[in-house]
């Protein structure tokens, strides 16, 4: 769960709060997901982690990067400007139609209306939003995401020369294995268009980090589900980047209230939201570098803000002393990208990469 790497680094960082990436085991990681994938394009999607650092080293695997706004597509130009770019979103602005993208996800018949009143060119992918049962998934892409049947039928009239249509992108849920996406994609790619875009959507388990995606399964069936000529793509972000990424703080103050044992660490979920937007248990490791008062038993990892929801793991079977280093894993996607930094204006973390 967490690497040698990091496990030798926390005790020794100065400033905590801090994320740690783990450089050699994301270039590791995202290799095994290339060779997987034979005659599959393979792009990352920038929103799981638009970190520099973690993107210069998706750079030499992916085939290019899906973006979802003109914040992410000025990031990945200015650090990339020549690679791919895959331009989505379902509220863009007429400013973010006009960015200049390898394919562009249109979401509406008004977004492509609005694309074509804009004049430049562009190659399309249609979002689609079928009526396709997804079963077990963490996350559900529903309602304003894509178009149905009659979308669809409104727009094809509308392209031409200057706006061609390529083909068709579809992410339907998150939190897949890859037997359910495999079905998902025999339905997807029986169609008459040349290129598909499948999204993501592929598994990643916090509460048993240790079992991964099985990439090699997907990559066989998309192999065989595929017919000659097919362009397909496929846009995972947080199963490349989840493993790479650790958040190492310090216990600050242990008690026990009524029974129940808390050990409270320098930072919070202002720093690492995943865990209070999942409404899971962050998987952790505590290091022995305390010798102050400790609480054992089954006890509750909290943060530092004014709120019962700011909650790391409850009721974990564990010792803690304060002064002791803890190191949440699976921090590398959806975390510190998407907390709220500035309530109550504690310091911001440190970021350590380990080459």
């Amino acid at each position: 769960m967490i690497t040698d790497r990091v496990r030798e680094a926390a005790p020794r960082l100065g400033e905590v709060p801090a994320y740690v990436y783990d450089l050699p085991a994301l270039d590791d990681h995202v290799a095994r997901v290339r060779r997987a994938l034979p005659g599959v394009e393979l792009y990352y999607a920038v929103k799981a982690n638009p970190d520099a650092e973690l993107l210069r080293v998706l750079a030499g695997h992916v085939d290019g990067f899906e973006v979802s706004s003109a914040g992410e597509h000025a990031h990945v130009s200015a650090l990339f400007p020549d690679r791919p770019l895959a331009l989505g979103g379902p509220g863009k602005t007429d400013a973010e139609l006009r960015l200049p993208c390898h394919r562009l996800h249109v979401e509406s018949p008004n977004e492509l209306r609005r694309l074509l009143a804009t004049g430049r060119a562009a190659d399309v992918l249609l979002r689609l939003s079928p009526d396709l049962p997804v079963e077990g998934a963490a996350l559900t892409m529903s309602g304003p995401f894509g178009m149905d049947e009659e979308g669809v039928r409104e727009c094809l009239p509308l392209f031409g020369e200057r706006v061609r249509l390529r083909g068709t992108h579809t992410h339907l849920a998150s939190g897949l294995e890859a037997p359910q996406l495999l079905r998902l994609a025999r339905t997807l790619l029986d169609t008459e268009h040349d290129e598909v875009n499948l999204g993501g959507g592929m598994a990643v388990s916090y509460t048993s980090p240790e079992d991964r995606f099985d990439w090699r399964a997907y990559g066989i069936g998309l192999g065989a589900l595929r017919r000659e000529g097919q362009r397909v793509r496929v846009e995972p972000g947080r199963a490349l980047t989840a493993y790479c990424g650790f958040y190492v703080t310090r216990v600050v103050d242990v008690r026990r209230v009524r029974g129940e044992a808390y050990a409270i660490v320098l930072g919070g979920t202002h720093h690492l939201r995943t865990p209070v937007t999942k409404g899971h248990d962050q998987p952790f490791e505590v290091l022995p570098t305390g010798d102050g008062p400790a609480v054992e038993g089954a006890v509750t990892m909290v943060g530092q803000l004014c709120t019962p929801k700011d909650v790391f793991a409850r009721n974990i079977a564990t010792k803690v002393r304060v002064g002791d280093t803890v190191v949440f894993a699976m921090a590398g996607a959806y975390a510190w990208n998407i907390s709220h930094h500035d309530f109550l204006m504690h310091p911001k973390p440190g970021f350590h990469y380990l080459g």
